[in-house]
């Protein structure tokens, strides 16, 4: 590693313990800052480690939108982020006020709405989900209710298909989950018969019945993958989400192969995240993220009905 680099990890680690900041990482992040990270995880398990912990600053590295999630839960702490334009095509593709006509056309309705979300679509909502709990959280709502779930249209086919609810989905999609298709899933399948093949839903290929049937296939959040990974016999793993995983995998569980469905499977927000940003931002204490209270409080209860199933 360059002599610069270390310099800034370094300067990095004394300005933690100087102003009592945590540093959160995404899975997708750049290997470097997974690597300075005091918490590694999905977009919800840090949001509820930023609870969890007694820091007074939280400089969260991933996108925007995870960030606002954080500070939803632990309002009394500042939260940073290195870059302010790390958004999400996701969580941009649906807003509060779409949601709010919805419900005025649909006032026994009810908004299922995936925590990549902005804290004002969280607002209009009333549940919340993640990849993990989706199928949970639908099964939860009575039958004769209608479903909007937002705004990932693959993840919605997918908890449709399993739940068997027949549910009004968004049109939505990540811009790295969109382009695993089926063809590419079966491709690499054909590649690497002996792996298992960990597919996020939000894949494009989640309401296919072929790969849905697949013995070796298994869909799951990221945090999911990770222990699936370290729990399997299998030595081999092909993985369906954003490659920067693989770095985490490695590390955690050595001595197994983890092959990308697309070495080209690449969030550019989440690589806003750098080691300079980081140091810059805790340097400044800027950006920062804070949701305005009276979204906050609306916001929280989604997140709380979900928490409690």
């Amino acid at each position: 590693m360059p002599m610069e680099k270390i310099e800034v990890i370094e300067r990095i680690k004394k300005l933690k313990s100087e102003k009592n900041a945590v540093i959160l990482a995404h899975y997708y992040t750049n290997p470097e800052i997974q690597d300075i990270c005091d918490f590694i995880g999905d977009s919800l398990g840090l949001s509820q480690e930023a609870g969890k912990t007694d820091a007074k600053i939280i400089l969260f590295c991933g996108v925007n939108f995870m960030a606002e999630t954080a500070s939803i839960i632990s309002p009394k702490k500042k939260v940073l982020v290195p870059d302010i334009t790390a958004g999400c095509s996701l969580a941009e593709s649906v807003t509060g006020e779409d949601l709010a006509e919805w419900k005025a056309n649909n006032p026994d309705g009810i908004i299922v709405s995936y925590v990549n979300t902005t804290a004002d679509v969280k607002a209009h909502s009333d549940i919340c989900c993640t990849s993990a709990n989706a199928l949970k959280v639908v099964e939860s709502i009575p039958q004769d209710k209608k479903i909007l779930f937002v705004p990932d249209r693959h993840l919605g086919k997918y908890i449709s298909i399993k739940s068997g609810r027949d549910m009004e989905l968004w049109f939505g999609d990540c811009c790295v989950h969109d382009r695993f298709n089926s063809r590419m899933i079966m491709d690499m399948a054909a590649l690497y018969p002996e792996a298992d093949i960990l597919i996020h839903p939000e894949s494009s290929c989640s309401g296919d019945p072929a790969i849905l049937n697949m013995p070796n296939a298994y869909f799951y959040s990221t945090s999911g993958m990770v222990r699936h990974a370290a729990s399997s016999n299998k030595r081999q793993f092909i993985i369906a989400t954003e490659k920067e995983i693989i770095h985490h995998m490695q590390k955690v569980i050595p001595g197994k192969e983890f092959i990308p469905i697309n070495a080209q499977a690449i969030c550019g927000h989440m690589k806003k995240a750098t080691l300079e940003k980081a140091l810059f931002t805790l340097e400044t204490e800027q950006p920062e993220i804070k949701v305005p209270e009276d979204i906050r409080k609306k916001a929280w209860i989604p997140i709380k009905r979900m928490l409690e199933l």
